[in-house]
């Protein structure tokens, strides 16, 4: 069940609950709906409780200290560019 199983569920159960007076012999309406809308609320916790941890994408804690992070499974490490800049004056003078 997910999120908007459990939302339709909770609609429904409130809907039964709330906005109706129908009758049936043996069953009542009422306790069906609050039955319902406890349902879609265990279902919407117990999604969020099993689903919730696995959505999250970065680790909160930092790697210890004096971590080297082992290279990549081909074995080739990317090494840093060192750039170089020619220096060139800023300014031209042009003789007229």
């Amino acid at each position: 069940m997910g999120i908007g199983a459990g939302i339709l569920l909770i609609a429904v159960g409130a809907i039964l609950t709330f906005a109706t007076d129908w009758s049936a012999s043996g069953v009542n309406i009422d306790v069906v709906g609050v039955v319902l809308m406890i349902a879609g609320v265990v279902g919407i916790a117990l999604f969020l409780m099993v689903w919730g941890p696995r959505r999250r994408g970065a680790s909160l804690n930092p790697p210890p200290a004096g971590y080297v992070q082992p290279p990549p499974a081909g074995g080739y490490v990317e090494q840093p560019v060192e750039r170089i800049v020619e220096e060139r004056p800023t300014r031209r003078y042009y003789r007229r």
